[in-house]
C-alpha cells in the first residue's frame, strides 16, 4: 500500500467534527413573569388534566389545518407542558426549547414555515433531532391583563403554511379557548371559596 494511500485511510477512520450550529436562541421571559406564572398555576393545569375541556378545541384545530399534531402549551417556570394533545406527541418539555415560549410575546399568531430555516430554531433538538418538527404555529392564549399562559399549537414535519381562511378560524378557536380557560379559573376558585366557607362554618358549629 503505498504512503498515499495509507494517509487517505488514516483520515477516513479519524472521527468526523460535529456539525456547528449558532447558539440556541432561548426565549426571553416576559416583563410580568411572576404574575403570568401566577395565572398558570391558578388554571390548575400544569400537574392535572384538563383533557376533556381542552381536547375539544385542540381537535377542531388539527381538523382545520390537517397537521399531524395538536396541543394546548402552558408555559411553566421552567418547562411547558402539553394538554389536550391530538396525535403522537410528547408531554413536557424544557422552557429553552419551547416555541410556545416565543409565541406568547406576541399578540397574534406565531407562524414558523420552516424552522430549520428560522435562526430562533435552526438548532433546536427538536428541529434538528427527531421529532424533527418544520412547521409551527401558535396563537397566545391570555387571561386577565393579557397574561399569557401558553398557546394553542399546530406542529408538522415538513414545511407548510397557513392559508388565510385557516387563520381567521383558528384564531376565533384560540379566542373561545381563552374563555374557556378564564371560566375554569373563575370555577375553580368559586369552589375554592365555597370550601373555605364550608370549612369556617364546620368550626364555627363544633
Amino acid at each position: 500500500m503505498c504512503a498515499a494511500q495509507r494517509g487517505a485511510d488514516a483520515d477516513a477512520d479519524r472521527p468526523k467534527p460535529l456539525q456547528r450550529y449558532p447558539p440556541l436562541i432561548a426565549p426571553t421571559l416576559p416583563g410580568n413573569e411572576p404574575q403570568r406564572l401566577a395565572a398558570v398555576h391558578a388554571i390548575g393545569a400544569v400537574d392535572t388534566a384538563l383533557e376533556a375541556q381542552l381536547s375539544r378545541f385542540v381537535r377542531l384545530a388539527k381538523a382545520i389545518v390537517d397537521v399531524p399534531v395538536a396541543a394546548v402549551a402552558l408555559i411553566d417556570e421552567d418547562r411547558q407542558v402539553f394538554r389536550g394533545c391530538a396525535g403522537q406527541w410528547i408531554r413536557e418539555s424544557p422552557r429553552e426549547l419551547s416555541f410556545c415560549a416565543h409565541a406568547i410575546h406576541e399578540s397574534a399568531l406565531l407562524q414558523v414555515p420552516d424552522a430549520s430555516l428560522d435562526p430562533r430554531f435552526v438548532d433546536n433538538p427538536l428541529v434538528t433531532q427527531a421529532p424533527g418538527i418544520r412547521f409551527y404555529a401558535g396563537f397566545p392564549l391570555c387571561l386577565w391583563d393579557g397574561l399569557a399562559v401558553g398557546a394553542l399549537c399546530l406542529i408538522d414535519f415538513q414545511p407548510r403554511e397557513l392559508s388565510d381562511a385557516q387563520k381567521t378560524h383558528l384564531r376565533d378557536l384560540a379566542d373561545s379557548l381563552q374563555r374557556e380557560l378564564t371560566l375554569h379559573v373563575l370555577l375553580r376558585d368559586l369552589a375554592n371559596l365555597q370550601h373555605s366557607a364550608a370549612r369556617v362554618a364546620a368550626d364555627v358549629t363544633a
